[in-house]
């Protein structure tokens, strides 16, 4: 069996062929053309993404205000910790599945999704975490904020973003 090869944008899809002779570079071609085509598959950081985004906002943290031993500042303090590295990761995220979407060729595909998420991580980096994190100060200094609405639309943000990351992801599974 040998491999015929044919190119979809930037992406190597490889067909099996009767071949009379199989040599190991052949063989090896192949397995670097499926690991490349398996890399710039966008799917694999977008559900490494979600994979994050639910373990941290919709497990962890409700789990966190649960525990007898963890008093409500204590949680709180440690939100703002853990979502200001969450957000770290995500901008990495977003900017590793851009990278990737330019260069599988599927830009002109997903720019929308793409622009919907940079907007999401920009706008709870830039606006909502910080706006959070003042509320868990106030707390931790022993006052209650000001009602706000911006837990619930952080909170619609995370599912807006869990489901562009799914719809992204699953569209490119073969």
């Amino acid at each position: 069996m040998g491999l015929l090869a044919k190119r979809v944008g930037r992406i190597i899809i490889t067909e099996e062929a009767n071949c009379d002779s199989v040599s190991g570079i052949v063989h090896y071609m192949a397995m670097r053309q499926r690991i490349r085509n398996s890399l710039l598959n966008p799917a694999w950081v977008c559900f490494l993404w979600v994979g994050l985004t639910v373990g941290v906002s919709m497990i962890a943290t409700p789990v966190r205000f649960t525990a007898a031993s963890i008093t409500r500042p204590v949680a709180l303090d440690v939100g703002r910790v853990v979502f200001a590295a969450l957000n770290k990761v995500e901008f990495v995220a977003l900017v590793l599945l851009l990278v990737i979407v330019r260069l599988s060729g599927s830009a002109r595909r997903l720019w929308a999704y793409c622009a919907v998420l940079a907007v999401i991580v920009l706008l709870q980096g830039a606006w909502l975490i910080p706006e959070l994190a003042a509320r868990t100060e106030i707390i931790l200094a022993g006052g209650e904020p000001p009602a706000s609405y911006a837990h619930a639309f952080y909170s619609s943000l995370e599912l807006i973003k869990i489901g562009v990351l799914l719809c992204v992801g699953f569209s490119h599974l073969d």
